[in-house]
């Protein structure tokens, strides 16, 4: 009777387990729905502009910006995007190990000139684990996107960039494919790369009012802050759908073990109930 108490306490335990990772693969659900047409709809958006933008720069070959100089590395920030919370699969795992693995390529230079803004509270921590210093708390803004709090960011990079007190930006974050596959992505942020002959085939016979550098200058700073915003609603979409991909496993395998421990537990009461009914027809006979 004890062995039944113990899987009836399990199976109860189980199942209201399960009502807590239906709850949030619902909630993951409707907020990954509500970035997964935010991030469709700026896609296209950031990918229009950024290709006039290279298309204006190959046709400009005299405009110069500090956002576009190449120099020698020698101070570099690394900006990675993760998950405050956890419960997502390997999402923040695998952010983890691409920072690491960034951050032991530029070891050579020296801790102090690299500078780690994680973007999210898992990041922090893993920046922490690495003996590095994070260069803010951004932990608040990680899950809810905004474009004035990226903004913000984009402005300091750009700013440190462009006075030379770092020499190279790089991204990390999750690109959202489909709800069951993310990849991890690492991208240079800043220098902005020149486009080659091959990424464009436009031809030059327009006209560009007031003029292309005026335009150039305007330009290249909000493709620039874009593409950072771009990238935190392609990492938190990202978050949503391996969260919900990861409490639909959680369900699945509850489910699993709910159907065993039923199993053991019909077994074991009728292995009960024949054992009663052995020992009633046994004192008859006596």
């Amino acid at each position: 009777m004890a062995q039944l108490k113990e899987i009836k306490s399990r199976l109860q335990s189980v199942r209201s387990t399960r009502k807590i990772t239906t709850a949030m693969m619902m909630v993951s659900s409707a907020k990954l729905l509500k970035t997964q047409q935010l991030i469709q709809t700026l896609f296209p958006y950031e990918q229009k502009l950024s290709h006039l933008l290279y298309h204006l720069l190959r046709g400009e070959e005299e405009f110069r910006s500090p956002f576009t100089q190449e120099r020698e590395t020698s101070r570099v920030a690394i900006v990675a995007f993760s998950s405050s919370t956890g419960l997502a699969g390997r999402f923040n795992h695998n952010i983890a190990n691409r920072l690491a693995s960034v951050v032991e390529r530029y070891l050579s230079l020296g801790k102090e000139n690299i500078l780690i803004y994680p973007i999210g509270g898992k990041a922090a921590k893993a920046a922490q684990k690495m003996g590095m210093m994070p260069a803010g708390d951004y932990e608040a803004i990680s899950s809810k996107p905004s474009y004035h709090a990226t903004q913000l960011i984009a402005k300091e990079l750009m700013h440190l960039f462009a006075t030379k007190k770092i020499d190279r930006v790089e991204l990390i974050y999750h690109h959202f494919i489909s709800k069951g596959a993310q990849e991890v992505r690492e991208e240079i942020f800043l220098p902005v790369r020149l486009p080659t002959e091959v990424e464009t085939h436009l031809t030059n016979d327009y006209i560009v009012e007031p003029d292309r550098i005026a335009l150039l200058e305007q330009l290249l700073p909000k493709v620039i802050q874009l593409k950072l915003f771009t990238a935190h609603i392609d990492s938190v979409t990202s978050e949503h759908a391996a969260r919900m991909t990861a409490m639909q496993i959680a369900n699945d395998n509850a489910d699993n073990l709910i159907d065993e421990l039923k199993l053991e537990y019909n077994k074991l009461r009728q292995q009960s109930i024949t054992n009663e009914l052995l020992d009633i027809a046994g004192g008859i006979v006596r």
